[in-house]
């Protein structure tokens, strides 16, 4: 029987360092407030938070965390290559950058991903090899690729394989949920022993009122969702909810006193493609 899920549940990555189950996402959180939001989500009890260059508010997160009575090595934080700032140069530039305006990091960010595969095949290659130079200089301790189709990953796969060392991918991070769970992309994973991140797992809230949630809700007094959050824990993946709301950011990490039954699980899998997000999986190689 798989041990029962907790708030504080991590998962092993493939680079040996431990990351949380459940992250808390700060996609379009303004600067102005990502300081106070991130604090809330520490203080809940979250340990995993989620950034990105490109979202503008590295600061403020590396800001929460300083000034969070917890050590620094017990937060995992995430943040991620800008899609234009493509190759080994930039991406060597790009790193650096982080750690040196966010001191509070302690030198080293936990995951460094790259956000989108844009680019030509040197630029994704160039940008690999400069993520597992900095991991072996310390500055990252686990590398990955966001939004990465198949066909990216099997590229990298290739590359890895004439390396003397090609760095080791740990993570994956994709829109996933019931209306776009990508089985092509995280059976691929699953075999390669990639741990698979889920963004956008509430679907932006635009499915509260589907009629697949509504049974689970009334029949569990939980929200939507809550219940999405809980399915994406159940399939095996990190959910990555957000929110500005300090209710909504408290109620997206109470999802381990219930549990879906196999069969509810099953009649979520809906089949469908639905992004609510861009999908740069599509691009060509």
């Amino acid at each position: 029987m798989p041990p029962k899920l907790s708030l504080s549940s991590t998962i092993r990555l493939a680079s040996g360092y431990s990351m949380p189950l459940l992250g808390f996402g700060v996609y379009q959180t303004p600067a102005s407030i990502c300081q106070s939001v991130v604090s809330t989500a520490l203080t809940t009890g979250y340990r995993h938070i989620d950034s990105a260059t490109a979202y503008h508010n590295e600061r403020a997160c590396a800001l929460a965390i300083a000034a969070s009575p917890l050590p620094r090595s017990s937060i995992f934080f995430t943040t991620k290559l800008p899609p234009k700032r493509r190759g080994y140069d930039r991406t060597v530039a790009s790193i650096d950058r982080v750690l040196r305006e966010n001191p509070e990091l302690e030198g080293y960010i936990d995951l460094y991903l790259i956000h989108a595969p844009y680019g030509s095949s040197a630029d994704r290659l160039g940008q690999w090899r400069a993520m597992v130079e900095a991991q072996k200089a310390g500055k990252i301790r686990s590398i990955g690729v966001s939004n990465y189709g198949v066909q990216h990953l099997e590229e990298l796969k290739k590359w890895q394989s004439e390396q003397e060392d090609g760095g080791v991918l740990s993570v994956g991070q994709w829109e996933l949920h019931p209306w776009l769970q990508r089985r092509d992309i995280v059976d691929w994973c699953r075999r390669e022993g990639v741990v698979v991140q889920a963004y956008s797992p509430i679907v932006r809230a635009t499915r509260q009122e589907d009629p697949l949630l509504v049974p689970l809700v009334e029949k569990y007094r939980k929200t939507p969702a809550q219940v999405l959050i809980r399915w994406s824990l159940q399939m095996g993946f990190v959910p990555l909810p957000k929110s500005v709301n300090e209710d909504r950011i408290r109620e997206n990490a109470d999802v381990f006193d219930f549990e879906l039954t196999e069969e509810e699980v099953k009649a979520l899998d809906t089949g469908k493609y639905e992004p609510c997000c861009w999908d740069p999986t599509k691009e060509k190689i």
